[in-house]
C-alpha cells in the first residue's frame, strides 16, 4: 500500500502492519497497544461444577512458534513507532505469557521504558485447579520513543488530583470489564479480551492532550475509541476482525459528541503558573516572621525569618533546604513539604496557600 494522508476518527480493516506502514510517518501522538498475548492454552479450563471457562481461544492468539510471535512482534513494533511523533509514546498492555519478550524487543528497537504499569483487577477469574496463583495483574509497558527524547506529554498534576492529593503510583487498581459494559454478542462476549475503559480513560489523560491522534492497532471492541472520543481526542483504530469492526463502529457512534468546553479536561501544570516565591506570601502578609511552619505528621518544625529563610533546629535555608534537611536528603520540593495553621486553626499546604495568592492577586 502507498503512503496516504491520515484520516482520523477511522477504523481500518486489515492487516496492523501493512496499514501503519501505510500511514503518514510521524503522524500520531500516543500508541495504545493490546497485541495477541500469545497464551499457548493446551487444554480446556474446567470450573469444580464441570463447566467449561471462556477462556481466549481465538484464532488470532495462536502462533507456530516463539520465534514466530517474536517476530511479529517485531514488525508491529517498527510500524507503530515508525508513526509516532518525535514527542509521542506508547504503551503495550500483556500478561506473563508475553509482556518480557515484548519489553525486550521494544528496547532492541531503540524504545525508552518509562514505567511499568501494573493492572491489578480487582475481581480476578480464580485458579480453578488449584496448581498456581491466582493470576491478578496484567502489565503495561509506558515507553518513549528513543533515550534521546526529550519532549513527551504526561500529565501529572491531572493524575495526581485524580489519586486524592497524591502521586499516582504503577499500581492501578480497576475491575474487569464486566455488566453493562461489557459487549455481548448472540448471548456471548462480543471479544473475548475487552479491556475497561476505566483502564484506558487513565492511559489517554495521562499522556495525551485534547485533539490528540490516538493510534489503536488492535482495535478489538473499540474501547480505545470509545474513550478517545469522550475525552476529545481523535482515534486511529485497525483491526483485522469485520465482526470486531462492526461492533466497535457501533459502538461509538452510539457516544454522542461531547458538547463540554475542552477546559474540563485540562488541568493547569504547577510548571505552567506563573511563579510566586515564598518571600511574596510574607512580604503580603498571609505568613509572617516568627511564625512556625511543620512536615504533616508535625515531627519536624521550623521558624518563618523575615528574609523568606526557614530555622530549623540550628540550619537556616530557603523552603526547599529546609525540607531536605528534615528529611535528610539531597533536595525536596518545600512548598509540597511545610504545613501552617490557618486563621480558623486548620492544617494548610504552603503550595495551597501560593494558590489561594494567586488568585486573590489575580495572577494566572
Amino acid at each position: 500500500m502507498s503512503e496516504q494522508k491520515l484520516e482520523v476518527n477511522k477504523i481500518w480493516q486489515g492487516d496492523c502492519i501493512e496499514i501503519m506502514n501505510s500511514l503518514p510517518e510521524k503522524s500520531v501522538d500516543l500508541v495504545f497497544a493490546d497485541p495477541p498475548y500469545n497464551l499457548q492454552l493446551q487444554n480446556e479450563l474446567i470450573r469444580p461444577n464441570q463447566t467449561l471457562v471462556d477462556a481466549v481461544d481465538d484464532e488470532w492468539d495462536q502462533f507456530g512458534s516463539f520465534a514466530d510471535y517474536d517476530q511479529f512482534t517485531h514488525d508491529w513494533l517498527s510500524s507503530a513507532r515508525r508513526v509516532m511523533k518525535d514527542s509521542a509514546t506508547i504503551w503495550v498492555i500483556g500478561s506473563y505469557h508475553n509482556i518480557f519478550r515484548v519489553g525486550k524487543i521494544m528496547m532492541d528497537l531503540g524504545f525508552w521504558i518509562l514505567n511499568d504499569v501494573h493492572w491489578y483487577k480487582t475481581n480476578p477469574m480464580p485458579n480453578f485447579r488449584g496448581t498456581r496463583f491466582t493470576n491478578a495483574t496484567e502489565t503495561m509497558i509506558w515507553a518513549k520513543k528513543s533515550e534521546d527524547q526529550k519532549k513527551y506529554t504526561f500529565n501529572y498534576q491531572m493524575m495526581k488530583n485524580l489519586n486524592d492529593e497524591k502521586q499516582m503510583q504503577n499500581v492501578w487498581h480497576i475491575p474487569l470489564c464486566r455488566g453493562a459494559e461489557r459487549i455481548m454478542l448472540n448471548g456471548k462476549k462480543a471479544h473475548s479480551t475487552q479491556k475497561p475503559e476505566a483502564l484506558l480513560y487513565r492511559v489517554i489523560l495521562s499522556s495525551s492532550n485534547v485533539g490528540d491522534v490516538v493510534l489503536d492497532p488492535f482495535f478489538g471492541s473499540g474501547t480505545t475509541g470509545a474513550v478517545a472520543k469522550k475525552l476529545k481526542r481523535k482515534y486511529v483504530g485497525i483491526e483485522m476482525e469485520p465482526t470486531y469492526v462492526e461492533v466497535a463502529t457501533k459502538r461509538i457512534q452510539q457516544i454522542p459528541e461531547p458538547m463540554f468546553e475542552d477546559r474540563f479536561l485540562q488541568t493547569p501544570s504547577k510548571r505552567e503558573q506563573s511563579r510566586v516565591s515564598f518571600a511574596s506570601l510574607i512580604e503580603n502578609g498571609y505568613l509572617e516572621p516568627g511564625q512556625e511552619l511543620f512536615s504533616k505528621q508535625r515531627d519536624h518544625f521550623a521558624r518563618i525569618n523575615a528574609d523568606s529563610q526557614l530555622e530549623i533546629n540550628g540550619f537556616r535555608g530557603s523552603i526547599h533546604r529546609a525540607a531536605a534537611h528534615a528529611k535528610g536528603v539531597s533536595n525536596f520540593n518545600g512548598w509540597e513539604y511545610w504545613y501552617f495553621e490557618d486563621e480558623d486553626g486548620q492544617e494548610m499546604l504552603i503550595d495551597e496557600l501560593r494558590d489561594r495568592y494567586r488568585e486573590e492577586m489575580g495572577i494566572e
